[in-house]
């Protein structure tokens, strides 16, 4: 992670809300979802500033980093139709060591649709996957 990665890096990143993106579009890994209103999804409104998020971050990192998603907190106070575009802003207003806290809201056409903040870390990639292919190892899930 490079030294002037500080508070107040701002980014924002648009997306155009089609029929894969709403609640119903869930409902091969989640059945119960399938006969929900077809307006973007909160777990996708979540991976959007996730998305946001990564992206702002990318020039700071050196190549072996990565960042994960560490908290989320966020409301989701409007539905958006599939047709209209979204549009997430990011603000990093907390750098310690290597956690990042994130202001974060999404917008549609209309106006606010989400709010709150997002937690992230900084990883070495490789050291990660390996953690990660021990823990599959350890039970058996590899």
């Amino acid at each position: 992670m490079t030294s002037n990665l500080e508070p107040g890096l701002r980014f924002l990143q648009s997306l155009r809300v089609d029929g894969t993106l709403t609640v119903p579009a869930m409902a091969p890994a989640f059945t119960g979802f399938g006969d929900m209103p077809p307006v973007f999804a909160t777990a996708f409104m979540v991976g959007f500033i996730e998305w946001a998020c990564v992206e702002a971050l990318r020039p700071f990192l050196g190549s072996h980093e990565r960042t994960v998603g560490t908290h989320v907190d966020v409301s989701h106070i409007a539905a958006t139709p599939a047709g209209m575009t979204v549009t997430a802003e990011v603000e990093l207003v907390a750098v310690e060591g290597r956690k990042l806290r994130f202001k974060v809201s999404c917008r549609d056409e209309c106006g606010l649709i989400g709010e709150g903040f997002h937690e992230r870390a900084v990883i070495d990639h490789l050291k990660f996957l390996a953690r990660v292919s021990a823990k599959s190892e350890q039970t058996g899930h590899v």
